[in-house]
């Protein structure tokens, strides 16, 4: 069993070695083999671990496989914790992996570096997995900072642009912001439990002497949380995600819609132990959730870009993710993170495979009416957009219907803000469908030629991911529908043990009654189809085009679209202020005193030596003269001095 879990990480692992060097050498029919076939492989073995750790009953276990770090009293090692939580992340990741790298064989097919970018998306697979299959912290730092690394990579994939190289360093950076304090937050960790294991970690902090909301807690807790802010694109570290954009559409739905931006809802899930003993924390993730929640949907709703839409999208649907674990919903984020995979996928797909026929235009302005010439690509993007409108029976529905009713028994505020931004996630999806594939096409007469379905490598992924976002949802069926029937919640109870110990009240269930959940749900599904119908009647019934590049916008609108100026704001208030001090720390401090005093050494040492050869005059008496002197003067010193 200890190879099998091996096996998982490492395969990807040897498919970014095979590739990584084969890359322009090896057939492209061989570099997908190799890059989809290690993936998939893994996928497969995840599923025997989970079939195996089903039918042994459950319990958790940790493969050890050797003494990492030992240092003093530090003890860290190489191995992994099996539990429900950690196979529920490995099929996610490998199984939405798998169809992601299907589609890049199609997408990717023209691009000369094909050999390198599967190199890539095989190490970012690698390092995804370390990250939740580690059993410590540092590990999951390891894949961490593994996962930015490929983020950094992809991203500036296409690396003859500069602002893609750009959109590469702003993530980069960004994400080291948020790493900081995810490292402050491990080194407290071991200061206050003498470990970075997560089982004894768990375990001492369910004994904790401090109480509830101790300063410490607080402090680890809130230093967690910077990592998850960055990582997981949450105001203030958000911009970058948007921007990421740039790098190839796989690359978006792989990274930034399905595994990566979620590594902060899983790192708070595996702390829950720790997140249940500081409810102060619980509050700030709450509130940070539903205001980037709301922030996001609104810029959503003026972007033009169809990438941009989808991105700002990702970025509300993970702060409706934060806000379900401030409220202590943990399963409910998480049954998010997995529907979301689903139509988020999809929906990023789908935009590649419309970008990919409208020879690389990404503007909806440009598009409309592309139903009838890309079916497919119309019907599975509609299904998607249903699922993260929550619309019933798709997937969106189940996980946002559960999500708001834990938010309205902790908050009536926060649920109706939470409701605000669902009808403006249904509002800016239903317009982006209307506006690309309703209408009259609006591209070039060019693009209209070249306009055509794309191959089965590309439509097969989005058939898949289109039924997984439509029946992905059973997996939690409320209890007002059928009590028991929440598969997700009941096998992810026992990862909440330690949490139970520490603080009972934070993980009991929903207590609230069918008649208030019913009400719940038709003012949820009434809000998203009632903005749906609004986006029908402006774009289709009314035919409205958004104003072009340059045309006079009203002041709302002019500071939605240009998403309230906070890329400005960041550069007026930290870029150009820390540039500022950098040029004179260069110019006063590096330039002119440490530069100073080591040149100063250095001619001193020149200067001194040109005057002293003077001394060097080859007469032997000033040399007896000279010695004589220096005799002298050592027993004057020693005389008197010493």
């Amino acid at each position: 069993m200890a190879l099998l879990c091996l096996l998982v990480p490492m395969l990807p692992f040897l498919g970014f070695i095979l590739n990584g060097l084969g890359n322009r050498k090896l057939a492209k029919g061989l570099v997908s083999l190799v890059g989809c076939g290690t993936v998939l492989a893994s996928f497969l073995i995840s599923i025997y671990l989970f079939l195996d750790f089903t039918a042994s009953g459950g319990r958790a276990y940790t493969v050890d496989f050797y003494n990492w770090i030992s240092v003093s009293d530090l003890r860290i090692g190489f191995s992994f914790l099996i539990d429900q939580l950690t196979l529920l992340m490995m099929l996610m990741v490998t199984g939405i992996g798998f169809f992601i790298h299907l589609y890049s064989a199609g997408y990717m097919s023209h691009d000369e570096n094909f050999g390198k970018f599967f190199a890539f998306i095989n190490l970012f697979m690698f390092s995804m997995l370390l990250l939740v299959m580690g059993s410590n912290y540092v590990m999951m730092f390891v894949g961490w900072e593994g996962v930015g690394l490929c983020s950094y990579l992809l991203i500036g994939f296409w690396n003859k642009n500069t602002s893609y190289n750009n959109a590469a360093k702003k993530a980069f950076i960004m994400n080291r912001i948020g790493d900081l304090g995810f490292l402050l937050g491990i080194f407290l960790i071991f200061i206050t439990f003498g470990s970075v294991s997560y089982p004894q970690v768990f375990a001492e902090a369910a004994r904790y002497a401090g109480g509830i909301d101790s300063g410490v807690m607080i402090a680890i807790t809130m230093l967690l949380f910077v990592g998850a802010m960055g990582k997981s694109a949450q105001i203030p570290l958000f911009t970058w995600l948007p921007d990421a954009m740039a790098g190839p559409t796989p690359v978006s739905a792989l990274i930034h819609a399905a595994t990566m931006v979620t590594a902060g809802i899983y790192m708070v899930v595996r702390s829950n132990v720790l997140y249940v003993l500081a409810p102060t924390t619980l509050e700030v993730i709450a509130v940070v959730g539903v205001a980037t929640a709301l922030l996001a949907a609104t810029i959503g709703l003026a972007q033009n870009d169809i990438k941009k839409v989808l991105a700002y999208s990702t970025v509300s649907q993970l702060g409706y993710m934060f806000l379900a674990l401030g409220v202590m919903a943990f399963s409910s984020s998480l049954f998010h993170v997995l529907t979301h995979a689903f139509f988020k996928a999809l929906l990023f797909l789908g935009a590649g495979s419309v970008i990919h026929a409208m020879s690389n235009e990404q503007d909806i302005r440009y598009m409309g009416g592309l139903r009838k010439y890309l079916p497919i690509t119309f019907l599975t993007f509609l299904i998607g957009t249903l699922a993260i409108a929550g619309i019933p029976p798709f997937a969106g529905f189940f996980s946002k219907d559960e999500l708001l009713a834990h938010v309205y028994e902790h908050s009536k505020l926060m649920w109706a803000l939470g409701l605000l931004a669902s009808f403006m996630t249904s509002f800016y999806m239903f317009r982006l469908v209307f506006l690309t594939f309703f209408g009259t096409f609006r591209g070039t007469e060019e693009q209209r030629h070249h306009l055509h379905e794309s191959p089965a490598s590309m439509t097969i992924p989005l058939i898949v991911l289109a039924v997984l976002s439509t029946v992905g949802g059973f997996l939690g069926i409320p209890a007002v529908f059928a009590e028991n029937s929440h598969v997700l919640q009941n096998s992810l109870s026992p990862i909440y043990g330690f949490a139970r110990v520490a603080n009972a009240a934070a993980i009991e269930p929903l207590h609230l009654d069918h008649a208030t959940e019913y009400m719940l749900m038709a003012i949820s599904v009434a809000v998203a189809v009632i903005a749906a119908i609004i986006a029908y009647v402006l774009y289709v019934s009314k035919k409205t085009v958004p104003a072009p590049e340059g045309e006079r916008l009203s002041p709302v609108h002019n500071l939605i679209y240009h998403k309230y100026y906070i890329d400005e704001l960041y550069n007026a208030l930290i870029v150009r202020p820390v540039m500022w001090l950098s040029s004179v720390l260069y110019r006063f401090v590096d330039t002119v005193l440490v530069d100073g005093i080591v040149n100063g050494f250095g001619k001193f040492a020149t200067q001194s030596g040109r005057t002293l050869r003077y001394a060097q005059s080859g007469v032997i008496g000033f040399y007896i003269l000279v010695m004589v002197c220096s005799i002298v003067l050592i027993l004057f010193l020693n005389f008197f001095i010493g």
